[in-house]
């Protein structure tokens, strides 16, 4: 009796500790910028987001479907630290969106960014070939508005090329992703 008390005890323990590594490991930090500080080439955005761009793109929904494509032609311009880019995006239904943003670079690898559906002020960091935006953009659906939380990355693949990942959650659930493939012309 007390073998098999100890056995069930032992199975017990184990289960726990298996659970217990599970648990930590999806609490694992997310990523930040300085972990690509030494990635290169290095983002500098007022040189890349300077002049005309192009990007194609997909929305996909939570389980992975493709919703929407679309393809965007940029054009950014710099005045010192604030620059100015226009994105005019055509998507594959015919609908077409345009959206101008006024990007402020802060120091340190800090950004800050407006624009008129955006919700209060993006915040970026860069690092190395890394980029990372968060805010709120109020995203129409079928007649209605949503504010839609963005966790959107960048990263230079090289100096023509940047792709970009972005996740759209609200109430801290995800909706889908967007990803987007930067060309410099």
């Amino acid at each position: 009796m007390i073998r098999s008390s100890l056995q069930g005890v032992r199975i017990l323990a184990g289960i726990a500790a298996i659970s217990a590594a599970a648990l930590l490991g999806g609490c694992a930090m997310p990523p930040t910028p300085a972990q690509y500080a030494q990635e290169s080439p290095k983002l500098e955005l007022r040189e890349y987001l300077n002049g005309p761009l192009i990007a194609h793109g997909v929305f996909t929904d939570r389980g992975g479907h493709v919703k929407r494509r679309f393809v965007v032609k940029l054009q950014g311009r710099w005045q010192g630290n604030t620059g100015v880019l226009e994105e005019d995006f055509e998507y594959s239904d015919g609908a077409r969106e345009r959206r101008v943003w006024t990007i402020t670079e802060l120091g340190g690898g800090r950004y800050s960014g407006r624009a008129d559906d955006v919700v209060g002020v993006a915040t970026g960091e860069a690092a190395g070939n890394a980029l990372r935006w968060s805010y709120t953009l109020k995203l129409p659906v079928d007649g209605k508005v949503y504010e839609v939380d963005f966790d959107d990355w960048m990263f230079l693949i090289d100096e023509k090329v940047m792709l970009n990942k972005a996740v759209m959650s609200k109430f801290g659930f995800e909706l889908g992703q967007v990803t987007l493939s930067f060309q410099k012309l």
